[in-house]
């Protein structure tokens, strides 16, 4: 009797393991795809959002594809970009519009410069002829005079009618000058004033002044103490300087020309000067 040899079925089985290192290595090229074609365009934002996707890449290999798409944010960006310069050209432009506004708001129209211009040469006229009926009245022709120019009328005052030599307190009839002087000058409120000292070229040196700076400041200052007892005039509009040796009118060769540069000049300056004739006195000189 013959024997049957019963033979098991065996299901043969394919061997699978080696997809998962295949499914990484895809998932590792295709992060690198990404990368190549972000740098492309290449930001911050985009290398964090690159560096989280390769964290993810490496650590779970399926998560990359849930990222949002790097490339996406190039495209955010040359819209950003191109908002950021829409915003700058309107900002660019507000701001021209205002410069504008302002520049029509401050331009003054020539006829109206001109009207002002002639008030102001008016009222200089006037107040110089106000102070030479008062030098002439009180004889004071050889201690005091007024020039006018286009930017200013100056009252020139000889030292020898204000003080003592090498002192700085005002004599009593100087007192009586600045007061006066002062009392004119509440009639034109708007216009600024500077007082200023100046000496000759000797110099002093003692316990009281240092040099000629000294004197000279001291001596503008003491004058213009005066004048600002007034309590009518605006202190704001004053202001005094001293220029000790250095702004004479006469070489200082003479005893008569070192005494035409010890003088004190109180200033009444123009606000409105016409640009025209300014240019017109700098070509003649």
């Amino acid at each position: 009797m013959s024997k049957k040899h019963k033979h098991d079925d065996h299901e043969e089985h394919v061997d699978e393991s080696w997809l998962i290192p295949y499914a990484d290595l895809m998932t590792l090229l295709l992060a690198l795809f990404i990368v190549l074609y972000a740098m492309n365009t290449v930001d911050i934002k985009k290398f964090e959002q690159m560096s989280q996707a390769f964290k993810i890449a490496l650590n779970d290999g399926g998560g990359i594809l849930n990222m949002p798409s790097v490339t996406q944010d190039g495209d955010d960006t040359s819209k950003k970009k191109k908002d950021n310069e829409n915003q700058d050209s309107q900002e660019q432009q507000e701001q021209k519009n205002q410069e504008n506004k302002q520049n029509e708001e401050d331009k003054m129209s020539e006829n109206e410069l001109q009207e002002l211009i002639k008030r102001e040469e008016a009222e200089f006229e006037d107040l110089k002829k106000k102070i030479d009926a008062y030098i002439e009245k009180n004889g004071l022709v050889s201690d005091l005079e007024t020039h006018m120019n286009l930017s200013q009328l100056v009252i020139t005052i000889s030292d020898k009618a204000l003080f003592s030599p090498a002192q700085a307190n005002l004599k009593p009839e100087a007192r009586e000058l600045a007061v006066a002087i002062a009392t004119m000058l509440e009639e034109y409120p708007d216009y600024d004033v500077v007082v200023a000292g100046h000496t000759d070229d000797t110099p002093i040196n003692n316990s009281q002044f240092r040099s000629n700076w000294d004197l000279s400041t001291i001596r503008a200052v003491r004058f213009l103490d005066v004048m600002l007892e007034n309590k009518n005039i605006d202190p704001q509009r004053f202001s005094a300087i001293g220029y000790g040796e250095y702004h004479p009118v006469a070489e200082n060769d003479t005893v008569e020309n070192k005494a035409k540069n010890r003088r004190v000049e109180v200033s009444i300056l123009h606000t409105y000067i016409d640009s025209r004739n300014v240019q017109t006195l700098k070509a003649s000189k």
